[in-house]
C-alpha cells in the first residue's frame, strides 16, 4: 500500500456500502460492489487479492484510526460476514495464508465496529443522516466504499485532517479532481484560497451543464451540522437524499465549505463502472 503513515488523532469514520451497484450487474445481485476484489501486497512482501473495502478500513487502520461505522443495506450480509472474526476458518490453511488473515483479523480486534443499516436506496444523504447517533457531537471522516485512493505521498485522508486543523471554521472539507465528464460525479465551484485549498461557493449532483471541471470523490471531513443540513434536505436528483444538496445547504447557511485537490501522486481506485473497475484492476495490480 502507498501511503505515508503517522499518528493522528482519534477520529470516527464512516464507510458506507449500501448502494445497489446496478452498473456492476449481474455480478452485484449476491456480491457487493464494495467486495469487488483489486491487488495488494500482503506482510511477505506478495501480491494478494483482497475486498477494496477491506483495503479502505486497512489504510485507515494503519492511521491509527479505530473507530468505524459501516453503512450496509439490505442484502449484503457478506460485508459484515467479512469483517468478523472466525477462529475456526483458520485450521488447515497454508502457514502465510494463515498469517495474511490473523493479521486482518487483528486489526479487527482492536478496533470498535458500528453497523447501521440502510433497508432502502434512498440515496447517499440518507445514508449519512443514519448514522447520527454513532457520531454524536464530533468530527468524522466519510469515505464510500467504492472508492480509495492510493497515493505515494502525504495520503488524501491525511491532507484533509491537516486542513481541518488549519481551518478550525470550515464545517466541511471534500476531496476533488479534474474531471472531463461531469457523468457520475458532483460538481463543485470554487475560489481559489491556495493551490492546495479550494474555498467551495456552490456544488451540484451530476449536472447536465457543469459549471466547473472540478469533481467531488466520496471521500469528505465533516463536523457534526451536516446532519442538521441533511435534516431538511428534500429528495433531489434520482427521487433520493443527496449529499451534495446537503453540502449546498451548509453553504446557503453561511458555513464554510473547503476542498482540497489530488495531487499527481495520487492514484483513483474506482469500482463503480465496468470500465473504472477495468482501470482498479490494473492500477492496483501495478502499485502492488
Amino acid at each position: 500500500m502507498w501511503f505515508k503513515v503517522r499518528l493522528i488523532f482519534v477520529i470516527k469514520t464512516v464507510l458506507t456500502a449500501a448502494g445497489r451497484g446496478t452498473r456492476l450487474l449481474p455480478f452485484t445481485k449476491e456480491m457487493p460492489k464494495e467486495m469487488m476484489p483489486i491487488f495488494t501486497k500482503t506482510h511477505n512482501n506478495q501480491r494478494a487479492i483482497i475486498p477494496l473495502l477491506q483495503y479502505i478500513f486497512e489504510q485507515f487502520h494503519s492511521m491509527k484510526i479505530r473507530d468505524f461505522c459501516f453503512v450496509v443495506g439490505r442484502d449484503k450480509r457478506s460485508i459484515r460476514e467479512h469483517f468478523a472474526t472466525q477462529q475456526s476458518y483458520l485450521h488447515g490453511l497454508p502457514t502465510d495464508r494463515k498469517k495474511t488473515i490473523s493479521n486482518f483479523y487483528k486489526k479487527l480486534k482492536n478496533c470498535n465496529l458500528t453497523w447501521v443499516n440502510q433497508n432502502k436506496p434512498l440515496g447517499f444523504g440518507d445514508a449519512v443522516k443514519r448514522t447520527e447517533k454513532f457520531v454524536m457531537n464530533e468530527d468524522f471522516i466519510l469515505h464510500a466504499g467504492d472508492i480509495s485512493i492510493i497515493s505515494r505521498q502525504n495520503h488524501p485522508i491525511l491532507r484533509l485532517i491537516d486542513t481541518a486543523k488549519k481551518n478550525p471554521d470550515a464545517s466541511a472539507i471534500l476531496v476533488c479532481k479534474k474531471i472531463k465528464n461531469a457523468e457520475g460525479y458532483g460538481v463543485i465551484q470554487t475560489e481559489n484560497k491556495s493551490s492546495s485549498v479550494y474555498l467551495v461557493k456552490g456544488v451540484e449532483e451530476k449536472p447536465l451543464k457543469p459549471k466547473s471541471n472540478l469533481g467531488i470523490l466520496a471521500l469528505y471531513y465533516f463536523k457534526p451540522e451536516i446532519f442538521s443540513s441533511l435534516k431538511k434536505t428534500k429528495r433531489g436528483k434520482n427521487n433520493e437524499i443527496q449529499l451534495t444538496d446537503g453540502i449546498q445547504n451548509m453553504i446557503n447557511d453561511g458555513k464554510k465549505v473547503l476542498a482540497i485537490p489530488l495531487t499527481k501522486y495520487d492514484v483513483e481506485i474506482d469500482v463503480g463502472t465496468v470500465k473504472s473497475y477495468k482501470d482498479a484492476q490494473i492500477n492496483s495490480y501495478k502499485i502492488a
